[in-house]
């Protein structure tokens, strides 16, 4: 059985998403364990409620990177990628 050249573009397109998508999940779930750690520790040790610092910038990063990944992409941003994919292919 022969596997089209659409076919194969297609699977190659899914694997890439997988692959993102599990970046996006891997990614939380450090940036939770890692939060945990430094929320016992700030509490452990008392003081000022330092943790929410690393907490909201890297919050911020986790939240952006999950946008990128399932939220909208801007028409632009697709359009260039779609551009480049087909520059790329046809120098092949």
């Amino acid at each position: 059985m022969s596997v089209s050249s659409d076919d194969r573009a297609r699977i190659l397109a899914a694997k890439k998403r997988i692959s993102a998508m599990r970046g996006v999940y891997l990614h939380a779930a450090i940036f939770a364990v890692v939060m945990i750690g430094l929320l016992g520790l700030n509490l452990y040790t008392g003081g000022a409620l330092w943790a929410i610092w690393p907490l909201a910038g890297w919050g911020l990063g986790v939240a952006a990177h999950a946008l990128a990944v399932f939220g909208r992409m801007p028409k632009a941003v697709s359009n260039w990628e779609n551009r480049k994919l087909r520059e790329l292919t046809e120098r092949r």
